[in-house]
């Protein structure tokens, strides 16, 4: 690429500021925080309630004494954004949507440039050979205002900017620019997939929007080692998973808008594409939104060079030379997730191939438990992948109205639909694969889960085959006891009998008669058998539902209700003879 290729554009890069602090720091131990649930309803233009809720809004006809936002200063018309130029966001919605509460005005922006042009090249770099990155501080917002004022060289086919710690100033310029819809704002910053075209213009252009969560990959921050580690091994393996780095899970919860921790010394977490595209018959515009730092996700940067490497494989050059539609370099864009989507289902591969060999080599029941949480998250993964192939699909059904413009031929818009039609579909086949990936992995999961069980119910059974082996030999034991006690039983009898101090049997007089010791006996004897009988809630003789004093007289009761079932058998059999 030769340093003229993009001389047509002044370059403005500002002074450095204050830059915060990145991500991927060693000293930076913690888990990367929870993205916010999604919002669905305040996901596109099409809901005329932008950020209203009926259960919280007591007046809804609050809004419309609600003043917009005055302009500004000369020369900073875009102050008024969102409210001066869509009237239907009032200020308190506005504020609802936190769309710019959420951004900083303190730190350093930086927007990186990507130019393709007519001929389909890429290019990132100005006419002197910088990189063209525009670092926005607050003491000089307005020459990035400038920046965007001026005019575009005629030979600029599309124009990608990677926003980088998106500030409050910056999105203002953006969406008065580009009159772009606050939903792309507010569904990027509050994490809504969505996909919307709006503004069309027969022959002229459109708006399009896509906001698309995606699953992806990065090494655990709490159980990073300190020193790299050895790659001899493939990461994939379970040999090579080191002992250090085996997670414990104990006070994780099933939270799947957090991020899912692995064995493997990696973690999967929610990472977001949020890509706006003015499409134009002169010259197109690709905004690409980034999650603040404070998620920790990788930078624009990152991103901004994949686009740009893509630009330089031969496929992709074709195609561009092929076709005059910008929307191309947004479908280049969403490879970037599918390519995120598969190194996270290989991290989670291995991970599951960890926890079989943990089941296999344990029985602990506590497995289970992490088998759950993957399993939650690995349905989460679904709804994610069907907003994944909803994009794609909007994609290729949203043609480019200025693709109908007297610029071009019938034949170049039929072979510019057929090219955008087999490129989707290759996208779209990727994306089945993932699927086929992750009901794969659900399935062996709960493969992985039953042997689990069965794992358990095994040493449970062989437990129990052991407890009823001591439990006959105890019984062996006490038999013998039993047939010893019989042995030794009339011996006993009889000493018992004539060691007792009565008349009859020591012939002395003046003591105790054998008729007394008799009645004494059968008194206990009664009257123990009278209380043990009462006491019982359930026996042949007293039933549940017996009041205290039925319980009292259960002799009495008995013996009735025995008189009165031998009372009834007797009659029956007159009474039917009588009939």
């Amino acid at each position: 690429m030769s340093k003229t290729s993009n001389n047509h554009r002044p370059s403005v890069t500002f002074s450095t500021g204050v830059r915060s602090a990145s991500y991927g720091g060693t000293r930076d131990r913690t888990m990367p925080p929870a993205v916010p649930a999604p919002i669905y309803r305040h996901a596109a233009p099409s809901g005329p309630w932008p950020w209203m809720d009926f259960d919280t809004d007591s007046d809804l006809t609050l809004n419309r004494d609600n003043a917009p936002t005055s302009p500004g200063a000369a020369g900073q018309v875009w102050r008024g954004y969102p409210e001066s130029l869509f009237g239907n966001w009032k200020p308190d919605q506005v504020k609802r949507s936190k769309m710019l509460s959420n951004c900083s005005e303190l730190d350093m922006c930086s927007v990186h440039w990507l130019d393709v042009l007519t001929d389909g090249t890429f290019t990132i770099l100005d006419k002197e050979g910088r990189d063209q990155t525009t670092r926005v501080t607050p003491e000089r917002i307005n020459e990035f205002w400038e920046l965007l004022q001026t005019p575009r060289p005629a030979n600029i086919r599309v124009r990608a900017l990677f926003v980088d710690n998106l500030s409050m100033s910056v999105l203002q310029m953006l969406g008065t620019k580009y009159n772009i819809e606050p939903f792309f704002f507010s569904s990027s910053l509050n994490w809504i997939p969505s996909h919307y075209q709006e503004e069309v213009r027969r022959s002229k252009g459109d708006h399009i929007t896509i906001t698309l969560p995606f699953m992806r990959a990065m090494q655990n921050p709490v159980t990073r080692p300190p020193t790299p580690v050895d790659d001899s091994e493939s990461p994939g393996s379970v040999r090579s998973l080191p002992s250090q780095l085996i997670f414990t899970d104990e006070d994780q919860v099933i939270d799947t808008q957090a991020a899912l921790a692995l064995s493997g010394g990696n973690i999967l977490l929610l990472d977001l594409l949020a890509v706006h595209m003015v499409r134009s018959e002169d010259s197109s515009t690709i905004i690409s939104y980034h999650p603040s730092s404070s998620f920790r996700r990788p930078s624009p940067k990152q991103l901004h060079s994949l686009v740009y490497r893509a630009g330089q494989s031969v496929y992709w050059q074709k195609i561009f030379a092929q076709s005059k539609d910008p929307t191309f370099l947004f479908l280049a864009i969403l490879w970037y997730a599918l390519y995120a989507w598969d190194q996270a289902f290989e991290s989670l591969y291995a991970h599951i191939n960890w926890l079989e060999s943990q089941v296999l080599l344990t029985n602990n029941i506590n497995l289970t438990r992490k088998l759950h949480i993957i399993q939650a998250h690995l349905l989460h993964y679904q709804s994610l992948l069907q907003d994944f192939r909803k994009s794609v699909e909007f994609l290729n059904k949203t043609p480019n109205p200025a693709m109908d413009s007297d610029d071009y031929s019938s034949d170049e818009r039929k072979d510019s639909m057929g090219l955008m039609a087999k490129e989707c579909a290759n996208l779209l086949s990727e994306i089945g694969r993932l699927e086929n990936r992750r009901l794969m992995l659900s399935s062996r999961l709960k493969n992985v889960m039953d042997l689990a069980f069965a794992t358990v119910n095994i040493f449970d059974s062989k437990h129990m085959k052991d407890l009823t082996e001591a439990t006959v030999r105890d019984s062996g034991a006490m038999k013998q006891i039993s047939y010893l006690t019989m042995i030794f039983l009339p011996a006993s009898f009889t000493a018992s009998v004539f060691g007792m101090n009565v008349d009859q049997i020591t012939g002395q007089p003046g003591q105790e008669t054998l008729a007394r010791y008799l009645a004494v006996a059968l008194s206990l004897t009664c009257a123990t058998s009278w209380l043990v009988v009462a006491c019982q809630s359930r026996s042949p003789f007293v039933s549940e539902d017996s009041t205290l004093l039925q319980r009292a007289g259960w002799p009495v009761v008995y013996l009735l209700k025995k008189f009165n079932e031998k009372w009834r058998q007797k009659s029956l059999p007159r009474f039917q003879n009588i009939v």
